[in-house]
Parts: structure tokens; C-alpha cells; sequence
């Protein structure tokens, strides 16, 4: 299976392995079970895919090795497998981007979806009121900006089918799990009924208002709609600086609705 992501990249889903070509370097993905996930789930005791969902960090075409290192930026690129766990369909862990040591502060993530269809869920805040909550409907081509502090899971929003997409994000980056583990979970748990995603809230939280939103563009962080990420960075290396040095976007986080 072919991708459009600005690399000469591929994917075997039944390994659930990226193939790269002479001119692109990226790892084996790392597999995550089931197991790894129970306790983010609203029942930790459902049946699913053995793996749920494979990563591999650090992909990038060879010539942009150092340059990526310079600006400490990070692409990833990940598979979703297809099916449901119980009632729910594949997702990641809920999480907050730790601070990171190089810019003291928690970091931002910028989605594209490469094929089939993902809700990017987002919460303001991990504690026991989650304050706005938000789930992005995204689909193939379709860019999703996570802001700095905000806890967060990835969802396959059609369970007939892997989805897949890459990441921007800083190379220092660590997962801060407390808070959302404390809680069971994210403030809304994603159900598969008839064939669609509904959201359910989590009520180890307190009462939220969900709003569930389709990807848009970013005029104000200068991306460009219908161009891969990748090849945005290549075309002007400067464009993602915001996510390595998320207090020169202060502004653009006020008030962010994604």
C-alpha cells in the first residue's frame, strides 16, 4: 500500500510495518497491545485486536537527518488497526505532552491522516473538570493541530479499516499518563453503534459539553491545505517551528479551537 506523505514511504498492514525506500530511513514500529491500553478503556475487560496499534518514530528522508536534528523536530508515522475493542473502536491512551526540557514547556502535535478516517479527541484539561472538549473528525489529507497541555487520544473513526497518518512533534517529547489514568480514561469514551462513532462521557469526570468538529485549515499557523506535512517542512523548514517552540505561538493558543 502506497501513501502519500511527502516520502517515498509504504506499509504492510499485515506485518503492520512501514516499507522505506534507499532515500527515507525510519525504525521497525513498536507494537501496542491491548493489554498495554485496558486502563484507558471504558471496559478493561474487552475483547479486541492483539495489537491495537504500531509506531515508528524518527521517520524522514536521510538528507533532512540533521536538519531535524538541529531543529529538534520529529516526524512519526503510525498504523491503526481495523476492528473494535467491545464497543469501542481501536485508540490510543489519553495523554498530555510532558514539558520538555528543551523549550520548558508542553508541546503541541500536528496530525495528517494518510488513509481511512480518525477522530483527533482533545480535553483542556486532564484534572476532574476537563473544560472544553473537542473531537475532530479528520480524514484522508486532513490536518489536526493538538495544542500544548492538552490531554488527547487518537481514534480509527471507521472500524471497517486501518487508518494511518504521520506527526510533527518535538524529539525531547514525553507522555504524562497520571491524570488521565486517574480518571479511567479520557472525559468521553468513543462507541461504535450501527456503524458510527457516538461519545459517551467518562463519569469519573464532571460534567462537559462535547463538540464534535471536521478538520479545518490553519491560515494562522501558515500551513498549506492538500500538501503533505513532510513535504510543507521541506519546502520551508521554518514552518514548524511552533512546535518545537510552542510560547512563539502564544497568541494562536488563546481561546485555540482546533
Amino acid at each position: 500500500m502506497k501513501l502519500n506523505t511527502g516520502m517515498n514511504l509504504s506499509v504492510d498492514l499485515d506485518k503492520m510495518e512501514f516499507i522505506y525506500d534507499v532515500a527515507t530511513t525510519g525504525p521497525l514500529t513498536e507494537k501496542r497491545r491491548l493489554d498495554d491500553i485496558r486502563a484507558s478503556l471504558s471496559d478493561p475487560n474487552a475483547e479486541g485486536p492483539s495489537i491495537v496499534y504500531a509506531v515508528a518514530m524518527d521517520v524522514a528522508k536521510k538528507k533532512h537527518m540533521q536538519d531535524l536534528i538541529d531543529r529538534n523536530l520529529l516526524y512519526g508515522a503510525m498504523i491503526f488497526e481495523k476492528g473494535v475493542i467491545g464497543e469501542e473502536p481501536v485508540r490510543s491512551q489519553g495523554h498530555i505532552h510532558a514539558v520538555s526540557a528543551s523549550c520548558n514547556a508542553s508541546t503541541c502535535e500536528v496530525y495528517e491522516i494518510w488513509a481511512g478516517e480518525a477522530y483527533i479527541y482533545m480535553q483542556e484539561y486532564a484534572g476532574d473538570d476537563p473544560g472544553r472538549c473537542f473531537a475532530v473528525h479528520a480524514r484522508t489529507k486532513d490536518v489536526v493541530i493538538v495544542p500544548p497541555g492538552w490531554a488527547h487520544c487518537t481514534i480509527n473513526a471507521d472500524p471497517s479499516r486501518a487508518m494511518l497518518f504521520g506527526a510533527w512533534c518535538v524529539r525531547d517529547y514525553g507522555f504524562d499518563y497520571e491524570q488521565v489514568r486517574a480518571h479511567r480514561g479520557v472525559a468521553f469514551f468513543p462507541k461504535v453503534k450501527d456503524g458510527s462513532i457516538t461519545f459517551v462521557q467518562n463519569t469519573q469526570y464532571h460534567p462537559a459539553q462535547l463538540e464534535i468538529l471536521k478538520a479545518r485549515a490553519y491560515p494562522e499557523f501558515h500551513l498549506e491545505q492538500g500538501v503533505p506535512i513532510y513535504t510543507q517542512y521541506e519546502n520551508n523548514p521554518e514552518r514548524f517551528r511552533f512546535v518545537t517552540h510552542p510560547q512563539e505561538a502564544e497568541e494562536q493558543w488563546k481561546e485555540y479551537r482546533p
